[in-house]
């Protein structure tokens, strides 16, 4: 198996905690990047010491602590990027701030748009590199749609329509970008969208499957919204 060096958003809990954590494991490089440090640093330590942790709000949009990272650990290239970082707002339409909306968007949309141009340079030196966006079946036209969460559901599905276009303006450059629709995963945030509901998977479950797709994925897609769900609540 090829050792990857892969960076991850949102990695502080649920499936981003649990994808890093499989990926170290798996022996690759792992930087983790989330907003709480303590968080971080229970998951630095599960890994023993092998993750590399970046205390960082995306929702800055501004990156300069990510690429430090990466040069003070004399890191020059990525082979896989994935986008997992995730702001829920769930309350009534006629009731959500313009705040909410803007953080929801921040940290949906535009956090992995510019972190993607941020991590671009390093991304174009790895041999097979590959982007992958985590959005939500609520975010995929068709799919069951649920009150109070437009902002959440709206965002995600720019997401993947962004997937879709990087795919085709990179595809001369080698880079596959792919987006996995999640479905419900016993995690925090679904618990904040759905009281009550006990989802058929858990975030380990969920994430030894984005930990497979991080490893193969750009072997068999490109430019794919791809659902990963057993139910949708």
């Amino acid at each position: 198996m090829e050792i990857k060096t892969i960076l991850i958003t949102g990695a502080s809990s649920g499936v981003g905690y649990q994808t890093a954590l499989q990926l170290s494991q798996q022996g690759h490089q792992v930087i983790a990047l989330a907003r709480n440090t303590d968080l971080l640093e229970k998951l630095k330590a599960a890994s023993a010491g092998k993750i590399i942790v970046c205390s960082h709000d995306l929702a800055t949009l501004i990156f300069d602590a990510v690429l430090n990272t990466l040069k003070n650990n004399n890191i020059d290239h990525i082979d896989v990027l994935i986008n997992n970082a995730g702001q829920l707002v769930n309350n009534n339409f006629e009731k959500i701030t313009s705040s909410e909306l803007i953080g929801a968007y921040n940290t949906n949309v535009f956090a992995p748009y510019l972190l993607i141009q941020a991590l671009l340079p390093a991304l174009k030196k790895s041999t097979y590199p590959h982007i992958i966006n985590i959005s939500s079946v609520g975010g995929i036209q068709g799919s069951v749609k649920f009150a109070g969460l437009s902002a959440y559901s709206s965002s995600k599905g720019a997401l993947t329509i962004l997937t879709e276009c990087l795919a085709e303006e990179f595809k001369d450059q080698n880079i596959k970008v792919n987006c996995l629709a999640l479905g419900a995963v016993n995690t925090e945030m679904l618990s904040k969208a759905f009281p009550g509901y006990n989802a058929p998977l858990s975030a380990a479950e969920m994430g030894n499957y984005v930990t497979w797709f991080a490893e193969n994925g750009h072997q068999y897609f490109n430019g794919k919204i791809i659902p990963v769900a057993l139910s949708t609540p």
